[in-house]
């Protein structure tokens, strides 16, 4: 049986008030929970980060799928907006695994990305030995506290991509600036992968021309994903005792 990378919790949202709740406060437009699961975050008063989640909907409850590491902020931060609106938010005792083999039934596809394969909640399920990490960064996939950091823009991650974010909902926190943000002609910078001469540690500082222009977030072999301004960006980058010999930044194509 897979030991998934990253531990999750499983929240249920009830009351009757809980879809409207979460559509006030979210990235993405709660009522595609209907078509199956969706990824999301919550944004502070200024449009950066704080939290990202998967929802998915049985009968009337919604259920948050969540990093433990950030469950107890998140239900903590969400508990402050609830004021008088009828809404629970408890934890099950649901697991989440995910695979790339034949789906199961009641299983989920990772919206993110085709490639992620499936998401299954319930009792845990034998399935395929899989390298997350390695998958993830061939894909450019970010992960909270890896990557998509709490100073850090949705946009800038790539979170239109990874269909995290809807621009027809309304409105929701932090939805101004990242509209604002959207209709910039250009992001001056974000996520990019790169190609690295050697493994190196994680956090390295990324040089180019004597300047510090990003730095090395999550790495398999010689690939990783890094955190870069795009306008200081040369053919000669180096990382450490490492020398950078590609970059892609299309994790991040902002959809016309």
């Amino acid at each position: 049986m897979e030991v998934d990378e990253v531990a999750r919790a499983i929240f249920e949202i009830g009351g009757k008030d809980n879809k409207e709740f979460m559509q006030s406060l979210i990235t993405n437009d709660v009522s595609k929970v209907d078509d199956g699961l969706v990824y999301s975050a919550l944004l502070g008063p200024q449009g950066k980060f704080l939290y990202d989640f998967f929802l998915f909907s049985r009968g009337q409850a919604l259920f948050l799928d969540v990093t433990t590491t950030l469950a107890e902020e998140l239900c903590s931060r969400l508990s402050l907006y609830k004021l008088r609106k009828d809404v629970t938010i408890e934890e099950t005792d649901l697991s989440m695994t995910r695979g790339l083999d034949a789906q199961p039934e009641g299983a989920f596809a990772d919206p993110r990305h085709p490639d992620l394969g499936w998401r299954f909640y319930g009792p845990q399920i034998a399935t395929q030995n899989v390298d997350w990490t390695k998958l993830r960064v061939k894909l450019g996939i970010p992960e909270a506290t890896s990557e998509i950091l709490t100073d850090s823009y949705i946009l800038e991650m790539g979170f239109e991509r990874l269909n995290g974010v809807d621009f027809r909902k309304g409105c929701y926190i932090g939805q101004e600036i990242t509209a604002r943000m959207k209709h910039k002609t250009r992001l001056r910078k974000g996520l990019a992968l790169v190609k690295l001469s050697n493994p190196i540690p994680l956090h390295t500082l990324i040089m180019s021309n004597g300047k510090n222009i990003g730095f090395i977030c999550s790495q398999s072999g010689n690939n990783a994903i890094a955190y870069l301004k795009y306008d200081r960006i040369s053919d000669k980058m180096s990382a450490g005792k490492a020398e950078i010999t590609d970059v892609n930044t299309e994790i991040i194509t902002v959809k016309g």
